[in-house]
């Protein structure tokens, strides 16, 4: 067991330099304070350590053994001291940021190209993945922070707040043209070829047990990973895909797809940032979830 650490400091240093002089002036004590401790040393070891030449400290044998291992210890400490003040002061560290292609997209780029600008010494890894799979990784520490898209279950423990809304829309190709500008009911669905995404998102979840409380009851003809690929599917009129209006928008404003009408309202979503309570935030993490909210509150 490690007696006292300060007694491998002063024998670091004056291995280092090989002389007590310097060793007591680097660490800015006296010299007998430095021979002193040498000597405390050696007593609780029950070895020599040094032996008194006319061109400084020599190690003996046992000196040099032990110090091969001190200076590596003591070195790591210094290299971890230096590695912490750089991420006190955010030159370097890493933010861990769950999201989906959705609110990567359209929410979260803007924040990272901001950050980024300012702590460009921060690496930033974003793991892909719907909502569910997102909760997962924060629950198991593989991310710092969620940026998700609702409605999600409220779990004790974790906190969040909301940062933008989204419209979930029914868009289709000139194939459905005799549905544009009509005001449909969402049974009509039922007898449409329907583009969705597959079941593990939170997008497809929510379309599910909306249209459900109407009591409508869909078996889409597609089902796909990505909101782009729905997109694509509508473009070639494969059927009508539903999607966050922004993934459409484009062709939307262009007029190559509409979007269809209904006789009652989609409510929107939210998107939300959400943090598990349990674990510290890193300071990197914190500052980018400052940048986040203070941005969030100067737009309204």
């Amino acid at each position: 067991m490690i007696s006292n650490l300060e007694y491998y400091k002063v024998f670091y240093y004056v291995g280092k330099h090989k002389s007590i002089t310097e060793a007591a002036k680097e660490l800015s004590i006296s010299q007998p304070a430095v021979s002193q401790s040498i000597h405390q040393l050696e007593n609780t070891l029950g070895c020599t350590l040094f032996q008194r030449t006319s061109r400084g400290m020599k190690f003996t044998s046992e000196g040099a053994l032990l110090y091969r291992y001190v200076e590596k210890g003591y070195e790591h400490i210094e290299i971890g001291e230096e590695r912490l003040k750089q991420l006190m002061h955010l030159d370097a560290g890493e933010v861990r940021i769950g999201a989906s292609d959705m609110t990567l997209k359209f929410f979260l780029l803007p924040y990272l190209e901001k950050f980024h600008e300012l702590y460009p010494g921060i690496k930033v890894t974003v793991t892909n993945g719907p909502t569910p799979e997102t909760m997962t990784y924060l629950a198991d520490d593989r991310i710092d922070f969620g940026v998700i898209s609702g409605p999600f279950e409220e779990k004790e423990g974790y906190s969040s707040f909301a940062v933008s809304e989204i419209e979930d829309v029914f868009v289709a190709g000139r194939r459905f043209i005799q549905y544009k500008n009509r005001m449909l009911d969402f049974s009509n669905l039922e007898q449409l070829p329907l583009i969705l995404l597959e079941g593990n998102s939170s997008t497809r979840s929510y379309i599910d047990s909306f249209l459900v409380s109407h009591d409508v009851h869909i078996q889409p003809e597609f089902e796909l990973s990505t909101s782009d690929m729905i997109v694509q599917f509508a473009l070639r009129n494969l059927g009508v895909g539903c999607v966050v209006k922004d993934f459409a928008k484009e062709y939307l404003d262009s007029g190559v797809l509409f979007e269809l009408r209904f006789n009652q309202i989609i409510p929107k979503r939210k998107i939300c940032v959400i943090t598990n309570n349990s674990r510290p935030i890193s300071l990197a993490a914190s500052r980018l979830l400052e940048l986040i909210r203070s941005t969030d509150e100067s737009k309204n």
